[in-house]
Order: C-alpha cells, then structure tokens, then sequence
C-alpha cells in the first residue's frame, strides 16, 4: 500500500504527474481526464477525504483513487452509472441530490465536487450549502454560457445557444438552466461563499483570470469555502 503525506502548491501537480507516469508504467494503460476533470484533480491533495456528486460513471473518482490515494465516495443517479462505478470497484450509491446530504455529518470529507451538475439542479443554493456543510470545502466546474460564441449565436439566430463545452440543446432531458461566470460570482457574493481559487478553460486550455474571463472561458472551475 502506497502512503501519501500531504503536499501544498505546484507540488501537488507534480505529484499527480508522477503518478500517472507511475499508473500507466504499471498498467499500460494511459490515463486521461477530460480538461475540467484533470483541472480539478491538480486540485486535490493526496489521502484526502472525497465525495463526488453526480459522479457519472465514476471516472474522476476513479482516477483519483489510482494516483492520488484518495477515499472517495460517490452518488449518481443514473442506474448505469452506478453500474459502471461498481464495475471499477467504487463506493457509489444510487441517489437524488435533492433530497440532500442528510446521511452525512458535518465536516465529513475534505472535499466536495459537483462537476459539471450545477445546471442540472433544481435547487442549487440548498446543494450548495449542503457541500459545505458535509466538506471542509467544495469544488464545482460548469459550462459557462456567457462565451462570446453563446452570445454571438443568441444575438445573430434568436436561438438559445449550445455551451460550447455543453453540447446539449434545451429540450433535452435532463433539462438545464444556463448560467454564466458573472452569474455564479454573484451568488456565491450574495450568500457569503468565499472563492478561494478558480480556474477558466477556452476548450481544453487554460486562459487567466482576467477581466475578460466570462467572453473567453468555454468552463469555468471554482474552489470555494
């Protein structure tokens, strides 16, 4: 059993860049995260505590696991997403976010991801604060549709644009709810959340956080506490 001690700053994208050379020396099989996934792995220290909402089919989670030691838990609602996870040997359980965290005390884990779910919830405010209450802090990335091609499309066709890093059209299910960076910096203003780091991607790159960020970010990524 490898033993991993906590790490703070660069070296902990260093590490995790280690390990993967480690994971596919050993297995033979490349290890790749899409952009935002690997955006917020580069975020996670090695041993920690970690729960991943919405977790899909458990790819994140399990990427974490194999390079960074985590102990991770999940909940998914898609049967066949819960599938997957087991077939990877998670701990995952089938559930609906809105109906909250309740069987978690507080302080449980070290971190809380919801990636690329915000749209999707009926009540993010409540998830949100359940985040923080079972987390020590929380970690969200979504498509941001105040990209200048969403605007561009909304101004030129009159149509609801496709978030270029969402590519779902607004009829179907499960149904989302645009926001933009603007937007969540706003909220998490209002309601007193500290954002303690943030990351934007035009696609797969990384732009900086300027003032320019909600024209040019495709995804936006959010720490916050």
């Amino acid at each position: 059993m490898a033993r991993f001690v906590p790490l703070e700053g660069g070296r902990v994208v260093a590490y995790i860049r280690e390990r993967v050379v480690a994971a596919v020396t050993d297995t033979g099989v490349p290890v790749q995260l899409r952009p935002d996934l690997q955006a917020i792995a580069e975020l996670i220290r090695p041993g920690e505590k970690v729960l991943d909402l919405g977790c899909g089919d458990g790819t994140l989670l399990s990427y974490l696991r194999d390079v960074l030691g985590v102990t991770g838990r999940g909940i998914e609602l898609s049967e066949e997403g819960v599938l997957a996870c087991v077939r990877k040997g998670l701990s995952v359980r089938q559930g609906n976010l809105h109906e909250g965290l309740g069987d978690y005390p507080d302080g449980s884990f070290d971190t809380v991801i919801l990636s690329q779910t915000l749209p999707y919830l009926n009540d993010p405010d409540f998830i949100l604060r359940e985040m923080l209450r079972v987390g020590k802090r929380a970690i969200v990335s979504f498509a941001n549709w105040g990209h200048w091609r969403c605007r561009l499309s909304l101004l030129f066709t009159g149509r609801m644009p496709i978030a270029p890093d969402l590519p779902q059209p607004w009829y179907v299910p499960p149904r989302i709810r645009p926001l933009t960076v603007q937007d969540f910096r706003d909220f998490c203003q209002q309601r007193g959340i500290h954002i303690a780091a943030e990351i934007y991607l035009a696609g797969s790159r990384r732009i900086p956080a300027r003032r320019d960020k909600n024209l040019r970010a495709t995804t936006a990524i959010f720490e916050l506490k």
